[in-house]
C-alpha cells in the first residue's frame, strides 16, 4: 500500500474560483446554508458497456436510473491504442493523448506539466480542498494523478482498495475522490468479455461500487452535502478478450453521472470521457480556464449542435455492406438552415459519402477500419463529413470529389469583429483540398482558412465584420482523389 503523501505545493496554472464548497447566503433575513459539494469518480477499468444488460449490477443500473448514461467512443491508433495508461489519463486531464502524450501503459513522456490530472487543478485553485485517490493499478496514484493530491493510496488488490475507500469516506471529509477498481480488467484478457467469468467480474465490481456508494450515504453530514458521481471505464474488451485495437468492443466507453443537474433516466449522445476532469473540477466550485486548453467541457454547458438534431432521421446502410445492417448512422439531409452544394459531385460512387454527409461515429468508422476515423474525437454526436476514400469505393462519372456544406445566416455586427469555432478533423492520404470562406449578406465568398495537412482541433479565430454586414455565412468546400477525409462539427459564428 502507498503513503498518502499530503503536499500542498500550488501549481502556476491560472483559474478562476467562482465558488466555495462552503458557502452561505442571506435570503429574506434568514440564513440559509448552501450544501458543501463533493465529486466521486470511479472507474471500473476494462468495463464494456455493451455487456451491462445481462450482468447482475444493481448498483450501477441504480444510477444509470436515477441520473444520466452517455456512452462514446476513444481513439485508436495512430493516437493512441486503446490501453489503460491513455484511458485513464484521458479522463483524469480532460485532453485526448494528442496532448497529454501518454501513448502506452510506460508513461514514457507524459505531458502532466502542461495538463495536470483534476484533483492537482483544484489543489492550485484551493489548496484547502481535501483530495483523495485510491487505485488499485500502481500508476493511478503514483504516476496519472500528482503529488500535490493530498491523499494516493494503492491497493493490493480490488477488495482492498474498496475498504480503503470505505475507510477514508466514512472517516475522513474527501471533498473530490476517485477510486479505480482493476479486477473487470483482468477477467476481460482472461476469459474475454462474452465469458460467465467477466460477467462475474462485472457484478463484483458492482458490489465494491455499493459498498462505495453506502459509505458516503452513511456520512453523518451526507444531509449537508451535494455529491456528484460519476462512473466511468478506460476501454472496453473484445469478446475473446484483451483489448488496444480499434474494433467497437474496445472503443466504447461510457459516463454515467448522478447529482445535480443529470435528469433521472436520462440518455445523452454528445458526452465524452474529457468532459468528466471539467465536470468535477466545476462542481467544487472552479471554472476552467481557457488557458488550460481543455479537450472536455462541464456536462452542464453542453448543448446539442444543428447537426445532432439528425439523430432520429439517420438512415441505415445503402452501399456500405460491412455495416451492421442494422445500425443507423447517416443522412445526406442537412439540418434546418444548412445546405450542401454538389453541383460540382460526379454522379455515381459509394451513396452514404456522395457529397457532405451527416454521420455518427459507430457508423462511419465502421464503414473500415484502421484508416484512422478513430481519431475523430473531437466531434460530438453527429458530425458533418466529406470522405472521399470511401466514396470512390464504388463506381462512379470521372471527376473528383467536389462538395461545399454551407451554414445558415448568422447574424453580425456590422463593423465589429466575430468569433468563428468549429471542431475539425482533416486527413490526408492523396490529392485534397479544404477551405473555408465567409460571406457576408450574400456576398461574394472570401477565402477564410485553408488545409492541406493534416489537422485535428477545435478552431477558433476572429473575422471583421465588414461595415453594413448584418449576416455571414460560412462554405466548407473539399476535393479529393481518393484521399482521407474531412470532418467537421460544433459550427459558430458568434459577434
Amino acid at each position: 500500500m502507498y503513503l498518502p503523501r499530503p503536499l500542498r505545493t500550488a501549481l502556476a496554472a491560472t483559474v478562476v474560483l467562482t465558488a466555495l464548497p462552503l458557502a452561505a447566503a442571506t435570503h429574506a433575513d434568514a440564513a440559509v446554508t448552501v450544501k458543501r459539494a463533493k465529486s466521486l469518480v470511479i472507474g471500473i477499468d476494462g468495463a464494456t458497456f455493451a455487456k451491462f444488460a445481462p450482468a447482475n449490477m444493481p448498483n450501477v443500473k441504480g444510477l444509470m436510473a436515477a441520473g444520466m448514461t452517455a456512452t462514446s467512443n476513444l481513439y485508436a491508433n495512430p493516437m493512441a491504442p486503446t490501453y489503460s495508461g491513455p484511458g485513464w489519463s484521458t479522463i483524469a486531464t480532460g485532453v485526448w493523448p494528442d496532448k497529454h502524450n501518454v501513448l502506452d501503459n510506460n508513461f514514457t513522456s507524459p505531458n502532466f506539466g502542461q495538463y495536470p490530472d483534476y484533483a492537482t487543478r483544484l489543489e492550485a485553485a484551493n489548496p484547502a480542498l481535501n483530495t483523495l485517490v485510491v487505485g488499485t493499478w500502481n500508476p493511478i496514484p503514483t504516476i496519472v494523478f500528482g503529488s500535490t493530491v493530498d491523499t494516493r493510496l494503492g491497493g493490493v488488490s480490488d477488495a482492498n482498495t474498496t475498504t480503503t475507500a470505505v475507510n477514508k469516506l466514512s472517516t475522513t471529509d474527501p471533498d473530490a475522490t476517485f477510486v479505480h477498481l482493476d479486477d473487470v480488467d483482468h477477467a476481460g484478457h482472461d476469459y474475454g468479455a462474452a465469458s460467465s467469468q467477466y460477467l462475474a467480474a462485472l457484478s463484483a465490481a458492482d458490489a465494491q461500487v455499493g459498498q462505495i456508494l453506502n459509505a458516503v450515504t452513511s456520512r453523518a453530514t451526507y444531509a449537508d452535502e451535494d455529491w456528484q458521481i460519476i462512473i466511468t471505464a478506460d476501454h472496453g474488451h473484445t469478446n475473446s478478450g484483451g483489448h488496444g485495437g480499434n474494433t467497437p468492443q474496445e472503443r466504447q466507453t461510457f459516463v454515467i453521472a448522478k447529482g445535480t443537474g443529470f435528469a433521472a433516466g436520462s440518455v445523452r449522445n454528445d458526452v465524452k470521457i474529457t468532459d468528466i476532469a471539467p465536470t468535477a473540477v466545476a462542481h467544487l466550485g472552479v471554472t476552467a480556464n481557457p488557458a488550460w486548453n481543455l479537450d472536455g467541457k462541464a456536462i452542464s454547458t453542453l448543448t446539442p449542435d444543428a447537426f445532432d438534431s439528425l439523430r432520429p432521421s439517420l438512415n441505415t446502410r445503402v452501399d456500405e455492406t460491412g455495416i451492421p445492417s442494422t445500425v443507423k448512422g447517416w443522412t445526406t439531409t442537412a439540418p434546418s438552415g444548412w445546405s450542401i452544394d454538389n453541383s460540382a459531385m460526379p454522379a455515381g460512387g459509394v451513396t452514404e459519402w456522395r457529397g457532405w454527409s451527416f454521420a455518427t461515429d459507430e457508423f462511419w468508422t465502421s464503414a473500415e477500419l484502421g484508416q484512422q476515423r478513430e481519431t475523430n474525437v473531437r466531434a460530438r454526436d453527429v458530425f458533418a463529413v466529406a470522405d472521399s476514400d470511401e466514396w470512390d469505393d464504388k463506381t462512379h462519372n470521372a471527376g473528383q470529389f467536389d462538395s461545399t456544406l454551407i451554414s445558415p445566416a448568422f447574424p453580425v455586427t456590422g463593423g465589429a469583429q466575430a468569433t468563428v469555432s468549429y471542431a475539425t478533423h482533416y486527413k490526408v492520404d492523396g490529392p485534397q483540398t479544404g477551405d473555408v470562406y465567409i460571406s457576408y449578406n450574400g456576398g461574394t465568398p472570401q477565402l477564410l482558412k485553408s488545409y492541406r495537412t493534416d489537422h485535428n482541433t477545435v478552431e477558433k479565430f476572429t473575422v471583421n465584420v465588414p461595415a453594413g454586414a448584418t449576416n455571414a455565412r460560412l462554405r466548407f468546400r473539399y476535393t479529393g482523389t481518393n484521399s482521407y477525409f474531412w470532418t467537421i462539427d460544433q459550427v459558430s459564428l458568434t459577434p
